[in-house]
């Protein structure tokens, strides 16, 4: 009888072994698919941070590029208001130039345009 008693408690023992296993077996892809749905959360979490910074980050970059466009504009149009200053003076001062020049030539030969 003691060697069936044994027998029986081999038995038992690897039972419990088996029912642990398949525990184990069980758990084991529980928490795989518990660990992999955290990783897609924690992905999904890092992507939508991403991509609303990037969504701010090209906001912002079409404000720079609308604020540079009008300041070129503005730019220009001064240049244009400068250059079109500087013709009429050139317009201006070009007829007293040539006069002064032919009055040099004529009489006076000292007095000449600086």
């Amino acid at each position: 009888m003691a060697l069936s008693a044994k027998f029986a408690a081999a038995s038992e023992g690897e039972d419990l072994v088996r029912q642990e296993g398949a525990k184990s077996g069980q758990t084991a892809p529980v928490n795989v698919e518990i660990d992999a749905d955290r990783i897609r959360s924690s992905i999904a979490r890092l992507t939508l941070n991403s991509i609303d910074e990037l969504e701010k980050l090209t906001a912002e970059l079409r404000e720079l590029q609308d604020f540079l466009s009008s300041e070129t504009g503005r730019v220009q149009h001064e240049i244009e208001s400068v250059l079109a200053g500087i013709g009429i003076i050139i317009e201006t001062i070009g007829p007293w130039k040539t006069a002064d020049i032919a009055h040099a030539n004529g009489r006076d030969k000292t007095k000449r345009w600086p």
